[in-house]
């Protein structure tokens, strides 16, 4: 990694923070060094949070886990995959990888979404790709949207019929997906007011939808709330009036800005039925591991440090 260049892309970051911030009242975030975002996303691996889940689906609320991994690494710009060896052409991005498990009856729902960032936030300010895939026992669909100038390129596979096998463009705007990574690097450019925004793949998929930009309103707000680790709250909130859906956000105004919680509040006939209901998630539990180093069966002790024990198999040692 062109460590150079990274330093360069945080002085910046900082800059824009710190810009934002003097504009947001009441709300204002504290700024980081370059120091203190390369000792923390580049010392320790990825950080990997488990957050207690509640999910809604067909009409109720089903419990389940939700896993969010955070990693920096390099995209390869012209294939928009990572790069196998680093060089000085090559995009530092920070990943989300956001996981749900959960059950509906008898049969599990596991979904991941993938979300590729740019660091440098100014010349990049979309994400490069958004990928998603849901598998369920009646099969499974994945979704990928990558950024082409002006528009995101988009390839769908599904077992729906409705859905099937497509490819479409979308009109660039802010992808939903964006901003969980957005509020870890620039909460600041968090959009406020009314804006145009292409609705989470999640979302898309479980309320079989196209995915399409629309227009929201998003809004900014301090609230009397700590983290798992006592830093003050604030909430990004985002209400989708297309889809019925409100999102909210609650991380820390303090660097490394950690997510502790979200709602999706579904009101009406959102999804199934008339009644208002709320996916919620609570983080429980943050490590920072180099997860990719620890494969054995040895290592599934260390499920313990996530909240996810009763996973755990008996160390070899």
């Amino acid at each position: 990694m062109n460590y150079s260049r990274i330093v360069l892309v945080i002085l910046l970051l900082a800059c824009l923070t710190a810009e934002a911030a003097c504009s947001a009242q009441p709300v204002q975030f504290g700024t980081f060094t370059r120091d203190q975002f390369r000792d923390y996303w580049y010392n320790y691996g990825a950080e990997i949070s488990r957050f207690a889940l509640q999910q809604m689906r067909y009409g109720q609320i089903h419990e389940g886990d939700a896993v969010f991994v955070f990693v920096t690494e390099a995209m390869a710009p012209d294939i928009q995959v990572k790069a196998d060896r680093p060089g000085p052409h090559d995009i530092p991005i920070l990943k989300l990888n956001a996981v749900r498990k959960f059950f509906t009856g008898i049969y599990p729902y596991s979904v991941l979404t993938s979300t590729f960032a740019p660091i440098d936030v100014q010349s990049y300010p979309l994400p490069l790709k958004v990928s998603s895939s849901t598998q369920e026992w009646c099969g499974h669909v994945y979704l990928q949207m990558n950024l082409r100038r002006d528009e995101y390129r988009v390839r769908m596979h599904s077992y729906f019929q409705k859905e099937g096998d497509r490819d479409f463009v979308i009109k660039k705007a802010i992808p939903e997906d964006a901003v969980w990574t957005m509020i870890r690097l620039a909460p600041g450019r968090l959009p406020r007011g009314e804006f145009f925004m292409i609705p989470a793949s999640v979302s898309a998929r479980l309320l079989h939808r196209q995915p399409a930009p629309q227009k929201v309103f998003g809004r900014l707000s301090a609230v009397d709330e700590k983290s798992l680790e006592g830093k003050p709250l604030v909430l990004y909130e985002i209400n989708l009036e297309t889809e019925r859906r409100v999102l909210q956000i609650y991380f820390e105004k303090e660097f490394p800005y950690r997510i502790q919680k979200w709602n999706e509040i579904y009101s009406g006939s959102a999804e199934k039925g008339t009644a208002t209901l709320t996916t919620s998630a609570v983080r429980t539990h943050t490590i920072q591991n180099a997860y990719w180093r620890h494969h054995d069966n040895r290592d599934r002790k260390l499920l313990k440090q996530l909240g996810l024990g009763a996973r755990e198999l008996k160390s070899t040692n």
